[in-house]
């Protein structure tokens, strides 16, 4: 960022913070990565997402869980400026991460998406090899010193080291599907990121490979916060501390489609007792 930085390691505390917005939105002792603050998101004059306001923790997994078309994907995006390659996106509102406006006109997008990782619903290894891949970042911010060191710290970290160190020279796309998105991890991890986005990570990925990929997150959490957007419910549940639900509302006469924020809690208190029915009626698949 054209911001100075360094202050961001400092965060901001969660207590009494966000209490406004929705129940089990303040943190309490925990620090705040992100604090959203009626965050609204249009494509064109198509609103997409509207009226956005909680705060996500450090050391966290936040899951952002609600039905298709309800903005779960692009609130996601708000967290790293993401929506600023598309064209005719707008967004609005307040985005802070630890304290610094992410909009702010001195800061740089492209240190934002280097702090703040984001990992996607299909795995997108570059057409390089396995140490090249994760090489690349470290590379492109001019970290040609111990190299070597910083490519097995993060193969390590993302769990794949012991299955490929003996070929990081041959081509990443040969990895089978789940070792191809541990990559990708790996890939954001080399820069070493305070916060990983993933965007459906396991959605295209076999029983196992989530597994693992589930299991890699909790051991990444100590390090660095997560957000995840799944559809998958039980998922959700099993892996995030807390979790915010979305719906969209639909205007019939307008012809719109509107994500927002219905409840954001713990998440074993949004699982077993859900404050507003919606959330009960999504949960318990009345709906969605």
């Amino acid at each position: 960022m054209v911001v100075s930085m360094h202050e961001v390691n400092d965060g901001v505390t969660g207590e009494g913070v966000g209490a406004a917005a929705t129940p089990g939105a303040v943190l309490g002792p925990s620090r705040s990565v992100f604090s959203l603050r009626d965050v609204a998101v249009s494509y064109g004059t198509a609103p997409a997402v509207e009226g956005v306001s909680l705060e996500i923790g450090a050391k966290e997994i936040t899951a952002i869980i609600g039905p298709s078309g309800c903005g779960k994907s692009t609130l996601l995006r708000c967290l790293n400026r993401m929506n600023d390659l598309i064209l005719g996106a707008k967004v609005t509102g307040s985005v802070e991460y630890h304290g610094i406006d992410l909009y702010g006109s001195a800061v740089d997008p492209v240190e934002v998406r280097r702090r703040i990782g984001m990992v996607f619903q299909k795995p997108n290894p570059f057409p390089k090899s396995i140490y090249d891949n994760v090489a690349f970042g470290p590379r492109i911010l001019g970290r040609k010193q111990n190299l070597d060191d910083t490519v097995e710290q993060a193969l390590r970290r993302a769990a794949l080291w012991d299955e490929v160190k003996d070929k990081l020279r041959q081509s990443a796309l040969a990895l089978s599907g789940g070792q191809q998105q541990r990559l990708c991890i790996a890939r954001s991890l080399a820069v070493e990121p305070d916060v990983l986005l993933m965007d459906e990570p396991c959605s295209a990925l076999d029983p196992i490979a989530t597994a693992r990929i589930e299991d890699l997150m909790a051991d990444l959490k100590g390090d660095v916060a997560i957000v995840i957007v799944t559809h998958n419910m039980q998922q959700a549940a099993r892996v995030s501390d807390r979790t915010a639900f979305l719906t969209a509302e639909v205007d019939e006469e307008a012809g719109t489609r509107v994500g927002r924020l219905v409840e954001y809690d713990r998440t074993e208190v949004l699982f077993t007792r859900p404050s507003d029915e919606r959330t009960e009626g999504y949960i318990t698949g009345r709906f969605g």
